[in-house]
């Protein structure tokens, strides 16, 4: 398998990972506000990655590192996508390999990501990974 994977550090790129992106963050309708976003997100640490095959983008992960006094230093994993017409191709672990090398690199204890509870197979694919379902996550909208 022949493809790469890199940071998107440009608008150009964050814009080139939006089709992907809106496949699991269906609300954003617009590539502009996504594109906005991301960069605003970025001055709190956040980075937006990609898997690149055959000049298509296939795949995209959001996360950042951070640490707190509960689990020391971790990468946080805000999204993981993989576009549907290339699932089970390899690209999704591929990148998933990827954070968790650049947190090892970052000195990181834990790559850390929450799930939907309706999401089976993301959830198969984590298992599979060997990650463990570790934590209830409690939300309150406000």
């Amino acid at each position: 398998m022949k493809f790469r994977i890199e940071e998107a550090l440009t608008p150009a790129n964050v814009a080139r990972c939006f089709p992907v992106m809106r496949q699991l963050r269906t609300h954003f309708e617009d590539e502009g506000k996504f594109t906005e976003q991301v960069e605003r997100q970025r001055r709190d640490g956040f980075r937006l990655a990609f898997l690149e095959d055959d000049g298509a983008v296939r795949a995209v992960a959001g996360y950042r590192m951070s640490e707190s006094l509960f689990a020391g230093r971790f990468c946080y994993v805000d999204d993981l996508i993989t576009d549907e017409s290339g699932r089970s191709l390899g690209y999704g672990g591929a990148l998933f390999d990827w954070l968790v090398a650049e947190a090892r690199a970052a000195g990181c204890r834990k790559l850390d990501l929450d799930s939907g509870v309706q999401r089976f197979a993301a959830h198969r694919f984590y298992l599979a990974k060997r990650m463990i379902i570790a934590a209830h996550h409690f939300t309150l909208d406000l």
